[in-house]
């Protein structure tokens, strides 16, 4: 019994992602955008070793369902080097609500340049509804791993 919960805390981390990218509705969930807030999470507040692979191929699978041309891959990247070059701010040692406005910080430079790409009305409700909507499911897909491995 031990093995399984030890497998399953295992693959949490890439379990969540294939899920959220999987459960892609328009509204809610549109390309499977949600999926980067366990991308973020994985690959900068609770590093995952191997994971920065396969983020990195669901950004460019999120990018090819939006139909955008190496968007979010090439955010994720910016995040990445910064975060490789940071010498202030360590987030893996960061509580959950400092990595929360970093976290808004990565989605909003994403969803702010998106907004002028293609400016109307709609669309400017549209992404900051998405924006608000990623803030609130932050915190609960996060708690799934503390869940998941007792951090409690």
């Amino acid at each position: 019994m031990q093995k399984i919960i030890y497998f399953i805390r295992l693959l949490t981390p890439w379990l969540i992602t294939i899920a959220l990218w999987r459960l892609s509705v328009a509204f809610w969930n549109p390309g499977g955008i949600l999926a980067l807030i366990p991308i973020f999470y994985y690959s900068f507040v609770r590093p995952v070793s191997g994971f920065s692979l396969f983020a990195f191929i669901f950004c460019f699978l999120i990018d090819y369902r939006c139909d955008l041309v190496l968007f979010w891959s090439s955010i994720y990247c910016l995040f990445y080097a910064i975060n490789g070059f940071q010498n202030y701010i360590e987030l893996d040692n960061m509580d959950n609500k400092t990595s929360f406005y970093v976290f808004l910080c990565f989605i909003g430079i994403g969803i702010f340049l998106l907004m002028f790409s293609g400016f109307t009305f709609k669309n400017f409700i549209h992404n900051i509804w998405l924006f608000m909507w990623m803030g609130v499911l932050y915190t609960p897909i996060t708690d799934i791993d503390k869940w998941v491995k007792n951090d409690r």
